[in-house]
């Protein structure tokens, strides 16, 4: 087989660049190691910036989002058991995000992939990547029991951290920069209307706790828990009073409780690998780069390089001219590293660290003190947390 662009990976990144480059007339295939049924039920990220919804939309693929996200204009810090609320749109010059899951923002762009005949290969493993110092490179992979090479002008990794794309970049050509924190993400999806109607970021002796949604009638719930901490020991009322203990207020704000129908431990780290391109081989989203979920960064990342990609490789298709090929990996980079910068302060902020000194503690107690009562400093959380523009 043979096409212009391979891409690795049918996650909302390789999805949305085979989308994009299919409107421009340039072929892809892409290769999926798991299901179908799998990639749409998987659940992530939840938060779209303001950027990543006009992407979505400029493409014809925010149809969807539009009827069922909902738009947030605000988010709010607890601590100190009061609630201090963040004007998104106010401190951003009305930019607002969006809720709305990626598993749908998935869902959607498999049905626009099919809908146009898309080249999509589920259960289709990638087994290496040859040949990306040449203009040929190609990719090795397994499907319904058999070996394949698929050709290519170029090829795309959109295949996670664990994925076969950047491992495939030679020994020492890779600067790796990375933090693994003393803590992870508890996450449960509950059948139960969210007790908020924006995001609830708190900050307790005990932990953080998120509250966040899915839609008006389920909602998605974080708990911060020690890495190695097991789902066995966090029993659906344990984790409901716990909950209850970190979102607690002076006011009578209630937490709902409902049915729990998902729960899952998530380690937290910060891995930038780069630069994002070698040959014909470039990297984006989670196989260059990981953010911790605090920021709500992970998804619009790869969006924004897929964006910056689709663009540089219609110039190359159209016009032969390779300066934004060449200048990917910088641009993408200068966005990743101020979207690592606000997730790590974010986690910072609203985490409990182990081995947190009374300073420590008082030193985050003043800095949350100060983003909800100064104006340029909400302003400038409002500004990270809508997203800069996506080029």
């Amino acid at each position: 087989m043979r096409t212009r662009v391979g891409i690795i990976g049918a996650g909302p990144a390789g999805l949305l660049l085979s989308h994009l480059l299919h409107r421009q007339g340039i072929d892809t295939v892409v290769l999926e190691l798991r299901t179908r049924e799998h990639v749409e039920q998987r659940q992530r990220a939840g938060i779209l910036e303001h950027g990543t919804v006009e992407v979505l939309r400029a493409s014809g693929a925010g149809a969807r989002m539009d009827r069922q996200g909902i738009p947030h204009r605000g988010v709010e810090l607890r601590f100190d058991r009061r609630s201090h609320r963040i004007d998104l749109a106010a401190g951003s010059g009305g930019r607002s995000v969006m809720v709305y899951a990626q598993t749908e923002v998935v869902k959607d762009l498999i049905a626009l992939r099919e809908q146009a005949g898309g080249a999509v290969l589920f259960e289709a493993e990638a087994l290496s990547v040859g040949g990306t110092d040449t203009t040929a490179p190609a990719i090795r992979y397994r499907h319904e029991g058999a070996e394949h090479t698929l050709d290519c002008d170029v090829v795309v990794a959109c295949d996670g951290f664990h994925g076969v794309g950047r491992r495939s970049v030679p020994e020492g050509v890779l600067t790796v920069s990375e933090r693994t924190y003393p803590f992870a993400w508890l996450g449960i999806l509950a059948d139960v209307p969210p007790s908020c109607d924006e995001l609830i970021y708190a900050r307790h002796e005990r932990g953080f706790a998120l509250h966040s949604m899915r839609s008006p009638h389920v909602s998605r719930l974080y708990l911060q828990v020690d890495p190695s901490d097991s789902t066995d020991n966090w029993p659906d009322e344990r984790i409901w009073d716990e909950l209850d203990a970190r979102f607690e207020t002076d006011g009578d704000w209630k937490l709902g409780r409902g049915p729990i129908t998902e729960k899952g431990i998530t380690p937290m780290r910060s891995f930038v690998a780069e630069p994002m391109r070698h040959g014909r081989l470039f990297l984006a989203g989670d196989a260059a780069h990981i953010v911790p979920p605090t920021g709500a960064k992970g998804l619009n990342l790869a969006v924004a390089d897929v964006t910056l990609l689709a663009r540089a490789l219609t110039q190359w298709h159209t016009h032969q001219d390779e300066t934004l090929l060449d200048a990917y990996s910088e641009t993408a980079l200068r966005r990743v590293w101020r979207a690592e910068h606000f997730s790590y302060t974010m986690t910072g902020l609203l985490h409990t660290d182990p081995a947190a000194t009374e300073f420590d503690r008082r030193l985050q107690l003043s800095h949350l003190r100060y983003l909800t009562s100064s104006d340029a400093a909400s302003a400038s959380l409002a500004e990270n947390y809508t997203g800069l523009p996506v080029v």
